[in-house]
């Protein structure tokens, strides 16, 4: 069986900026698979690829199988592409932008699936409401709907969450889980990287156009990331922790990035010599906004 998706060797020039150098992906079936990157990085652009959008200087890229140049139609019809920028026909209620949207694919009956999206995604009351009168989120909900309605087993969720409502994003990621559990494949790019720690068995990363990272979310946890002891400390001043990094906030707290639990002594130790007493002590395991940072040199 063939991957959900392959990308071999993708490369892509615009004039003096190389937005995708050499980039290798292979997706399996059933993943929910994360995108990562800083501003930049090349995401829009693989996805661009990816989609028939834009076309690569060198490299291929096939959707089960299925390349996006020579095979286009039958990759098409394999996946579905929700954009960031909000994109909508002002002329159209939310009903019949997706019976558009599925004539599109040739599929003339298909009313109930139609129904069923709309109802997962709290569109039902605003079926029959002109696009040009629904909030940004709801707009959203539609462009989630319109992917999804030629049932492509592959989806890929360009920052679908952003601009959205906590109630919105979280009934998103219940409808994602429960399609990746129907046996579709997700492919999601967010800036909110608890996210994509939730979500995403696999993460690759990007940066200037290079994958820099690939592996298993919980894999990048423990080779990249640390541990964060957070302290609160009063009667005296905290001595030189030595190469572990220090940051001193306001109120007399502590903040220490760790590379192990066996650290943990060794500063607690340093406190009782320097006479500082200890208030408050707190342990955060590591997680992927570390990762990030350490990773691409980006704020997230």
């Amino acid at each position: 069986m063939p991957p959900a998706l392959r990308i071999e060797h993708v490369s892509k020039r615009f004039g003096g900026l190389q937005a995708l150098d050499d980039v290798s992906l292979e997706i399996a079936e059933g993943e929910i698979f994360g995108l990562l990157g800083p501003n930049g990085a090349g995401k829009t652009t693989l996805i661009s690829i990816i989609a028939g959008l834009a076309r690569a200087d060198t490299g291929s890229v096939s959707i089960l199988g299925a390349d996006v140049v020579r095979d286009y139609r039958v990759a098409r019809r394999r996946l579905g592409v929700v954009p960031q920028e909000l994109v909508f026909d002002p002329f159209f209620t939310v009903r019949e932008a997706l019976r558009f949207q599925s004539g599109y694919f040739g599929l003339g009956e298909n009313a109930a699936w139609i129904d069923e999206i709309m109802h997962h995604l709290d569109l039902t009351s605003k079926a029959d409401v002109n696009m040009r009168a629904l909030s940004g989120g709801m707009k959203r909900r539609v462009l989630v709907a319109q992917a999804l309605v030629h049932k492509p087993p592959v989806i890929v969720l360009d920052e679908p969450t952003a601009g959205v409502d906590v109630a919105l994003r979280q009934g998103l990621w219940a409808f994602v889980q429960r399609l990746n559990r129907d046996g579709h494949t997700i492919v999601l790019t967010t800036h909110y990287l608890e996210e994509a720690e939730m979500l995403c068995a696999r993460i690759a990363m990007l940066k200037s156009g290079r994958v820099v990272a690939l592996d298993s979310t919980k894999n990048l946890l423990a080779r990249f990331s640390g541990l964060t002891l957070r302290l609160g400390v009063a009667g005296g001043e905290p001595p030189d922790f030595g190469t572990i990094q220090c940051v001193s906030q306001p109120g007399g707290r502590l903040e220490l990035q760790l590379d192990s639990h066996a650290q943990i002594e060794p500063v607690l130790a340093r406190l009782r010599e320097a006479g500082v007493q200890l208030r408050e002590f707190e342990v955060s395991p590591p997680d992927l906004e570390q990762v990030f940072l350490r990773l691409t040199g980006h704020q997230a």
